[in-house]
């Protein structure tokens, strides 16, 4: 009866994984597109008082029957909500050619932040230029 090997030619034969049990994908694209609204609408909610019992959500399409351009949130003034809707951010945008000349980590973090101003701007019946931090107050 033939012996078992312990060790493959270079000793690394039945070798486990290198974790257990498998972790689950980090980094998906939902999970970017939440870390950069969130920190967004933190920093807003910090330097707007009227932003702080706000609620700022995450949302895939818009339920709408307006047959034009689909919107990139959703303002409920009533229920104090944002939804800020990620595919028309991060997808239909680009098949309208509102994407930047680029479509890297940079300019995509740009339109979601943008889209946060936008949303928040919104809500406050403000520019978003408004929203801005200054830096001397």
């Amino acid at each position: 009866m033939p012996r078992l090997a312990r060790h493959g030619r270079h000793g690394r034969l039945n070798r486990s994984q290198l974790t257990r049990p498998p972790v689950p994908a980090v980094g998906s694209r939902y999970d970017r597109f939440n870390v950069m609204v969130t920190a967004t609408a933190d920093a807003l909610k910090h330097a707007w008082p009227e932003l702080r019992d706000v609620r700022f959500e995450i949302g895939s399409l818009p339920v709408t029957e307006v047959h034009t351009a689909l919107p990139r949130w959703t303002v409920d003034r009533d229920r104090r909500l944002i939804v800020i809707h990620r595919v028309v951010i991060e997808r239909l945008d680009r098949a309208h050619g509102q994407l930047m000349h680029r479509t890297d980590d940079y300019h995509k973090r740009i339109l979601a932040e943008g889209a946060v101003y936008r949303a928040a701007a919104d809500y406050l019946g403000r520019d978003p230029w408004d929203l801005g931090v200054d830096p001397f107050h």
